[in-house]
């Protein structure tokens, strides 16, 4: 008898802990999630990345990159997943931009630093392959985008598509390029001290002080207000090459400078 009730006792006893540690993590995902911690991580973010840019020193090679921004004003900046947090750097700080950032609820922290930096937020997922952003309010972000580019501002967008395929452009900012008649810019930034978060499925990059940043931004990309599937689909194709060929040379410029 008495093996029998703890042989009933100890699944009770798992289940009682397995549902405790279940609601432990909702609270703890709730809490991380307030509007309190993104608020405090945000500034906390913020305030690191201004001390990296201010240890960085910038790799000989690098592009011209406020001369061209200035030059093609208003562009679309097309950078990767992974690379996000080195945008603000190469921004000049006179000209006005945008950035397109998802709509999940992680991306609150994201949209808190890029505001902190003076650009402004469209929420949105714009880079799917097929119907842009079918279901995710891409329809309407590629619309304020291209208000934004109408009112003279550059925009900031990561041509690759979130959980999908790394350093493959999506479509979103083809279509973009394409409804506004503005040029792409394939760009890269790569700091020779920095962290890869390598779980991640972009392998998100953190940079570290102290090291040397490389910007490396490519001829601009057009895509024709005419453009049919197949041309769409060939610039997709040639701005998905541009950027990797600028992120390639931007770790070149590193390596050689470090």
């Amino acid at each position: 008898m008495a093996g029998e009730t703890a042989h009933h006792t100890a699944p009770l006893k798992r289940s009682w802990l397995q549902e405790w540690q279940r609601r432990w993590r909702r609270t703890g995902r709730a809490v991380l999630r307030s509007r309190l911690a993104t608020v405090v991580a945000g500034a906390a973010i913020y305030h690191g990345l201004c001390f990296v840019r201010a240890t960085q020193k910038e790799a000989p090679g690098s592009s011209d990159w406020a001369r061209i921004l200035d030059e093609e004003h208003p562009a679309i900046v097309g950078l990767w997943h992974g690379q996000h947090l080195l945008a603000p750097f190469f921004r000049p700080s006179k000209l006005p931009y945008a950035a397109l950032l998802s709509r999940n609820a992680d991306a609150e922290i994201n949209a808190m630093i890029v505001e902190r930096f003076g650009i402004a937020t469209v929420r949105g997922s714009g880079g799917r392959t097929g119907p842009v952003g079918s279901g995710k309010g891409g329809a309407r972000a590629l619309i304020a985008l291209r208000r934004f580019l109408a009112n003279g501002f550059g925009v900031c967008m990561i041509a690759d598509v979130p959980k999908g395929t790394p350093r493959k452009a999506g479509l979103g900012i083809v279509t973009l390029a394409r409804i506004t008649g503005r040029p792409v810019l394939p760009s890269a930034a790569v700091t020779s001290r920095r962290y890869v978060v390598a779980s991640s499925w972009d392998k998100t990059t953190i940079p570290l002080p102290f090291g040397r940043i490389a910007v490396v931004v490519g001829a601009p990309i057009s895509v024709p207000a005419d453009a049919d599937d197949a041309m769409m689909e060939s610039k997709r194709h040639e701005i998905t090459r541009a950027i990797e060929a600028a992120n390639e040379a931007a770790e070149r410029l590193v390596r050689d400078a470090s």
